[in-house]
């Protein structure tokens, strides 16, 4: 993608999702997410120059690269957008890629956190912890994380969602309020570390997925890959059998799903790449009120 293009879609999403918090979530937000008043502190990569007194040793042994904390007086609320760029989420059969209805939402949560005088900052994770954006104010700031959300090339095609979990634990020493954006195709089960996550932070878990992983079409011999792992196959959809197989498969993953989130205290909500996103937020922003 040019530069052009990444700037024509920077601003068509910008007007969107402005428009959808200046006119619907402004109130919403407000009264959902509310700040606590307390001193925050993060940590941030080291950059040249940085007092080595400041390191994190923990945060830097647990990642490989270091990390050094940041202190700061803060009395409005700090939000972090916790965005899978794994290569399943580059994957729709409809009218959107799941990437594409993660970035909108992301944009549109971004903006109401501003009108908000809030913070804002984004991890993006696969199996690894691919960028972190530490949290800031201002237009201009949501549009270099919008302009990221288009243009980013994670390293990785693989997802953990306990590792970036446990990485938000380590990384925000204040509570946060942090939305968990992903399709959750992981492999690694992480109940245990969001439980512990939702203790010190307020986690909202976002789903977002693809029609076909609910119900296959029969349309006979299709070629299907995982975008994770490479593997290619051909299936047969007009054996009733395999689509009965592949919805089962859905129906008992979602109630795993359902039930990390439960387990956890965490409040969640799954919305269709076909679906209207705005409802489905406002039925969570309803929710926390």
């Amino acid at each position: 993608m040019d530069t052009q293009e990444i700037l024509k879609k920077v601003r068509k999403i910008e007007i969107k999702a402005r428009g959808l918090s200046n006119n619907i979530f402004a109130g919403q937000y407000h009264s959902a997410f509310k700040g606590r008043g307390m001193a925050f502190s993060e940590v941030r990569e080291y950059q040249y120059g940085d007092d080595i007194r400041d390191i994190d040793w923990n945060v830097s042994a647990r990642f490989h690269r270091p990390y050094v904390k940041v202190f700061e007086e803060e009395r409005e609320l700090t939000v972090m957008l916790m965005i899978d760029v794994s290569g399943s989420l580059d994957f729709g059969t409809q009218t959107a890629m799941k990437r594409d209805i993660v970035t909108e939402i992301a944009a549109t949560i971004a903006f109401s956190a501003i009108q908000n005088n809030d913070k804002i900052g984004v991890v993006f994770f696969s199996d690894k912890i691919e960028k972190y954006i530490p949290p800031k104010k201002g237009r201009k700031h949501i549009l270099f994380i919008i302009r990221e959300m288009l243009d980013f090339q994670p390293e990785s095609k693989k997802t953990d969602v306990k590792m970036a979990v446990e990485f938000l634990t380590s990384a925000l020493k204040r509570r946060c309020t942090a939305f968990l954006m992903s399709d959750f195709y992981t492999q690694n089960s992480f109940e245990d570390a969001l439980t512990i996550c939702n203790r010190k932070h307020d986690v909202v878990a976002v789903q977002v997925y693809d029609p076909r992983a609910v119900s296959l079409p029969n349309v006979g011999l299709l070629k299907v890959l995982d975008a994770e792992t490479g593997h290619e196959m051909v299936i047969d959809t007009s054996d009733r059998r395999l689509r009965n197989a592949h919805n089962t498969y859905w129906r008992n993953r979602q109630m795993i799903l359902k039930e990390t989130f439960n387990k956890s205290n965490v409040d969640s909500i799954s919305i269709a790449t076909n679906q209207d996103y705005v409802k489905s937020l406002l039925q969570l922003f309803a929710l926390r009120n």
